[in-house]
């Protein structure tokens, strides 16, 4: 199985030739944002071949990213089109609360301008969440289903990272009389707020996107 560990930056002219001629023979990756914010899981090429990804920490795969293995075979991440919450207004202003609220729940939203999204101009997408389409619904805002390649926006405080938030971590100190405590103290990494939990990190596998 190939394993694509690199992601490229800037594929050059016989690359952009090679990822053309992979895209006739359905030799990519279609994944959903769930899947693309992993770093390391195996999928599944719509030709039907099995590859492994196995990213460094750099942050959620974006419709169009181009990956490389050491061998200097590419692949491309394709947005797969997914059902998500289609968010739209009368005005600018309501449609800016509604923004508020949901940035307040730390929701993943992806913006979008298009004349067909109301008098507002614009629209937000979330994963489909119902409370939180009820709650809109109260604000005075339209919600319904909609099924687009769903491409949030990343944090303004963060350089391409899928998420950034402050960590506890426990150490126990042992001094010389052999007494030992623990104590907790927290990293805060770049975010509009820092909060401190326990939890462990580890990679994940997860199989061929839905």
């Amino acid at each position: 199985m190939k394993i694509f560990n690199t992601r490229l930056n800037a594929p050059n002219d016989a690359q952009k030739i090679q990822l053309a001629k992979q895209h006739q023979t359905d030799d990519y990756l279609l994944l959903d944002f769930d899947t693309r914010q992993h770093s390391r899981f195996k999928a599944t090429t719509v030709s039907g071949e099995s590859v492994g990804i196995d990213l460094p920490r750099t942050g959620t795969l974006k419709g169009n990213d181009v990956l490389i293995n050491e061998a200097g075979e590419l692949i491309q991440v394709i947005a797969k089109p997914q059902v998500v919450t289609k968010v739209t207004a009368d005005d600018v202003f309501t449609l800016m609360k509604g923004a508020y609220h949901l940035g307040n729940r730390h929701v993943p939203l992806m913006f979008d301008q298009s004349f067909d999204h109301g008098d507002a101009g614009y629209a937000l997408y979330f994963e489909n969440d119902h409370v939180l389409a009820q709650m809109l619904e109260r604000l005075g805002l339209r919600v319904e289903d909609a099924s687009v390649p769903f491409e949030p926006e990343t944090g303004a405080y963060q350089s391409g990272q899928g998420h950034s938030h402050g960590h506890s971590h426990s150490h126990a100190h042992s001094s010389s009389d052999s007494n030992s405590d623990s104590h907790s103290h927290s990293h805060s990494h770049k975010h509009g707020h820092a909060h401190s939990h326990n939890h462990n990190h580890h990679d994940e596998t997860v199989g061929q996107p839905k």
